[in-house]
């Protein structure tokens, strides 16, 4: 079995030297056991990093044939560096790994994953089981991502991110998915080949900043909610009937009281509904305002990344 470990980075100078010690020594593991192929590799994934990040990974690349580097022209964002590493070398692997740069993911997970793969598994998640290395306010709302996931009709496999083993074939299939928009962990169960999950416990960041501050998971779940699901502009539509109807209702009342002569002054519930209605009507507006901009970006079908440098070739 010939294996590919692909590593997404951005910015990763700090950790990328431990993070490659780290995978080399599974990788050296998984080969003398035999689990393995000797020409399994390690590809580092530079998504336009500002930093070391490229020198370093060219330097591996130099001292030892395992470790292979990808360089983005420009930074295009996690997914679509993680797409690339995994689009660049799915012709020449019986498998993939992908995982993060910042060493939280448990690398001895790898083990099982290829365990399940050798069992028939074209797709195996790593889920983490359990978040009490998080806050409480972290915990709470990936627990609300999950679940308004779930409610949209979105599906994903709850507390997984980007860990994951796919096949050769698995990654064909992917490659046929041509969206601009990329949600990975929506894409990826979409393709519907026999999966299994692994558990593994996720660690603190070995060193580094998080690539994912408040500002940017929030951004990061209304992409993935409407690039996998139109429920939202459902529910805008089922909300706008509703509030038709109680305006109707409240027409009809505010008419009675006229003809019974028992008309008040109602400036406060007028200010009250015309700022409730002006919220809801800009809020609408901007949510279906968001799909007609991933409709024009992907009428465009530009390239969802640039491969500038490449030492696999």
């Amino acid at each position: 079995m010939k294996l590919c470990i692909v590593i997404p980075c951005y910015n990763e100078e700090a950790v990328l030297n431990e993070t490659a010690a780290a995978v080399k020594n599974v990788l050296e593991s998984l080969i003398l056991s035999g689990e393995i192929s000797e020409d399994s590799k390690i590809a580092f994934v530079d998504d336009g990093s500002r930093d070391k990040t490229w020198e370093i990974i060219k330097g591996l690349n130099k001292s030892d044939k395992a470790f292979e580097g990808i360089k983005l022209s420009r930074n295009k964002g996690h997914q679509n560096a993680l797409l690339a590493g995994l689009m660049t070398v799915k012709d020449n692997f019986d498998a993939v790994i992908s995982m993060d740069a910042d060493l939280q993911d448990d690398i001895s997970a790898v083990f099982d994953m290829i365990k399940s793969y050798k069992e028939g598994n074209e797709i195996v998640y790593g889920v983490r089981s359990s978040r009490k290395t998080d806050s409480v306010f972290k915990r709470a709302t990936a627990k609300a991502f999950y679940g308004i996931m779930k409610m949209l009709g979105a599906e994903t496999v709850s507390d997984h991110a980007d860990y994951r083993l796919m096949s050769r074939k698995a990654l064909a299939a992917l490659s046929e998915f041509s969206e601009v928009n990329l949600f990975l962990r929506g894409i990826v169960p979409m393709i519907g080949f026999k999966s299994a999950i692994v558990y593994y416990e996720r660690g603190k960041r070995a060193a580094g900043e998080s690539k994912y501050p408040l500002k940017k998971m929030l951004s990061f779940a209304f992409e993935g909610i409407t690039s996998l699901s139109i429920k939202p502009i459902e529910l805008i539509l089922r909300l706008g009937v509703i509030i038709s109807v109680f305006g109707f209702g409240f027409l009809v009342y505010t008419l009675v009281q006229h003809l019974l002569h028992n008309t008040t002054a109602g400036w406060t519930s007028l200010i009250g509904s015309i700022w409730i209605l002006g919220g809801l009507q800009i809020f609408s507006i901007g949510v279906i305002g968001k799909y007609i901009g991933k409709i024009y970006m992907e009428t465009k079908r530009r390239p969802r990344y640039i491969v500038e440098e490449n030492t696999m070739e």
